[in-house]
C-alpha cells in the first residue's frame, strides 16, 4: 500500500520567500486525500504534476484564509474541466454555508455531488472508516475552532509490516493535551511558525515554537517530525530545523515539492 505524503504549502498567514500557503496532499493506496486549501493550492498541484480530479476527500482544519481560502478555486476548477465523481469534504460546519453562497454568486451549478460533513470541534471524533484506513480529527488550541487528522493504516493478517500512520497539526498554540492523539504515529506534522526567542508572541498567538514541536514529538513518541506554517519573517527555514533537533533529532522541514514515504 502507497502511503506516501507530498507538501505543497508551508508558509503561515500570506506567501513569502517562494513558499506558498497550508496544503497536504497525502497518497493512501492511490486515494488522494487532500489537508487544508490555501490560496495557490490549484497551482501547486498543477506544478507537481497531480491531477486535481484523483482528489477524493479535502480535509479543512479550521477557517483561517490562509488553510482554506484555495478551495473555491479547486472546486470550480474540478467542475471546469467536467469531474462527476462525489468529492467529500470534511470542515468546520460555517464552510458549509461559505461554499454555498460563493456558488450561488457565481451562478454555479456543480457537475459532481458535494458532500459536505461538519466537523465535530471539540472531540477526538472518527470521520472516516474505510477498509485500510481510519481518520480521526481532534481539537487543538487556536484562536478558533481548529481540528488536527491523525490518518491510520489498518492492520490486516496479510501485512507483514506495521501499519503507517501520519498526523497533521495545523496552527495550534502548544498543548501536551493532543500527544494520545498522536502517539508513536510514524510522521508527524506540527507547525512551527517561530523560533524559541519569539515563544512569547507565539503564545500570545496561539502558535507554536520549533522547540514546542519537537517537545511534543518527543513525548508522543513519534518516529519523525516535520514542521511548517513558517512565519514570514523567516527567509531561512534552517534556524528552525536546528532548534527543533535540539530536542529531537529526526526532524525535517516541510519544503514544497518534497515527496515522504511514510
Amino acid at each position: 500500500m502507497n502511503f506516501s505524503l507530498t507538501v505543497l504549502g508551508s508558509n503561515a498567514a500570506i506567501p513569502a520567500n517562494n513558499r506558498n500557503l497550508s496544503a497536504h496532499l497525502l497518497n493512501a493506496n492511490e486515494r488522494f486525500l487532500l489537508i487544508d486549501c490555501g490560496e495557490g493550492t490549484q497551482f501547486q498541484l498543477r506544478k507537481y504534476h497531480i491531477s486535481m480530479q484523483r482528489i477524493k476527500h479535502v480535509f479543512i482544519s479550521h477557517l483561517h484564509g490562509d488553510h482554506f481560502f484555495g478551495l473555491i478555486g479547486l472546486l470550480n476548477s474540478m467542475h471546469l474541466h467536467g469531474r462527476q465523481e462525489e468529492l467529500h469534504v470534511y470542515a468546520p460546519a460555517m464552510l458549509h454555508d461559505i461554499i454555498h453562497l460563493q456558488l450561488d454568486v457565481s451562478q454555479t451549478m456543480l457537475k459532481y455531488p458535494l458532500l459536505f460533513h461538519p466537523l465535530a470541534m471539540d472531540q477526538y471524533d472518527l470521520i472516516l472508516d474505510q477498509e485500510r484506513l481510519s481518520i480521526h480529527s481532534f481539537p487543538l488550541k487556536h484562536r478558533v475552532p481548529t481540528c488536527g487528522f491523525v490518518f491510520r493504516e489498518k492492520k490486516t493478517p496479510r501485512k507483514v509490516s506495521a501499519p503507517r500512520s501520519y498526523a497533521y497539526c495545523s496552527d495550534t498554540g502548544y498543548s501536551e493535551e493532543i500527544v494520545p492523539y498522536v502517539q508513536e504515529v510514524s510522521l508527524l506534522y506540527h507547525e512551527a511558525t517561530f523560533m524559541q526567542n519569539m515563544a512569547r508572541a507565539a503564545a500570545e498567538k496561539l502558535h507554536s515554537t520549533a522547540i514546542e514541536a519537537a517537545t511534543i514529538a518527543a513525548k508522543a513518541g513519534v518516529k519523525k517530525l516535520l514542521i511548517g506554517h513558517f512565519s514570514a519573517r523567516y527567509e531561512d527555514i534552517s534556524p528552525l530545523v536546528a532548534e527543533a533537533r535540539t530536542v529531537f533529532p529526526e526532524t525535517f522541514p516541510a519544503e514544497e515539492g518534497i515527496v515522504l514515504n511514510i
